[in-house]
C-alpha cells in the first residue's frame, strides 16, 4: 500500500445513514424489506442507462424504480407521492464518528472528494444538512461524465480534477460493488463494512477493511 493524497468518499451508506428514506420507504409500500428491493434495483437501472448511453439522472431513476418496488409489491403510487416518499434523501444525518473521523483526515493533509452518483444540489444538500460540507475540497457527481459508479470513468474524472495520480487516491465506500469498481479502475481502496454490507468475493481485496471510518482514519494515519 502507497499512503494515498486524495480520498474519494462515497456517501449514502458510507458517511450518511439512510435509516430515515429507508423507514420513508418501507412504510409506504407497508413492507419492511421495501427498501432492501428498491435500492439495489435502483443501482441496477442506473447501470442500465449507463451501459446503453441513455442517461437519466439518479433522481429520476429513483422515482421510477421506486414505482417499479410499489408495483411489485400491488401499490400505485402517484408522482406526489413517490416525491414525498423519497424526500428524506436530503435529510440524512452522518454516522456519529464520520465528523471527527472527516476533521482529523483534512488536519492531516489528505485531499478529500465527495462523490455520488446524485445530482449536483441534492449531493450537496445531503453534505450541508449533514454539517460535513465544509471537510471536502471537492464535492462531486457522476453527472461530470454521465457515467454512474462503479464505471472506470467516474473514479477517473474525481483524480484526474484534483491533479492526483490513481495510485495516490484512495476509494472509502461501505459497498462492495464501488470497491470492486475502484480496485479495477486502478486506485486503491478502503471498505467500510457498514451493517450488512460485505466485499465482492470475486473482487481485488481492498487495502484497508474497518467496521466505521473512525477505524479506516486510524488504518491511514499509520502509513
Amino acid at each position: 500500500m502507497i499512503k494515498p493524497k486524495l480520498l474519494i468518499f462515497d456517501i449514502n451508506e458510507t458517511l450518511l445513514d439512510m435509516e430515515p428514506l429507508k423507514k420513508s420507504i418501507n412504510e409506504a409500500l407497508k413492507e419492511e424489506r421495501a427498501f432492501d428491493i428498491w435500492f439495489p434495483t435502483l443501482l441496477q437501472y442506473s447501470l442500465v442507462e449507463t451501459l446503453t448511453k441513455n442517461y437519466k439522472d439518479f433522481s429520476e431513476i429513483a422515482g421510477a424504480t421506486l414505482k417499479m418496488t410499489a408495483q411489485k409489491l400491488d401499490i400505485d403510487l402517484t408522482e406526489v407521492q413517490i416525491k414525498s416518499i423519497l424526500s428524506p434523501i436530503t435529510k440524512l444525518s452522518a454516522y456519529p464518528e464520520v465528523s471527527n473521523a472527516l476533521k482529523v483526515l483534512k488536519q492531516n493533509g489528505f485531499k478529500l472528494v465527495a462523490l455520488s452518483n446524485g445530482k449536483p444540489q441534492v449531493v450537496i444538500d445531503q453534505l450541508k444538512y449533514a454539517r460535513i460540507h465544509h471537510f471536502f475540497d471537492k464535492v462531486l457527481s457522476i453527472e461530470e461524465v454521465k457515467n454512474y459508479k462503479p464505471h472506470a470513468s467516474t473514479y477517473h474524472c474525481a483524480y484526474s480534477l484534483m491533479n492526483v495520480l490513481p495510485e495516490d487516491t484512495m476509494l472509502i465506500a461501505a459497498h462492495g460493488w464501488d470497491i470492486a469498481g475502484a480496485k479495477r479502475a486502478g486506485i486503491q481502496a478502503a471498505f467500510i463494512s457498514r451493517p450488512g454490507k460485505s466485499l465482492y468475493p470475486l473482487a481485488i481485496e481492498p487495502e484497508i477493511i474497518g467496521s466505521n471510518l473512525k477505524e479506516i482514519t486510524e488504518s491511514l494515519l499509520s502509513f
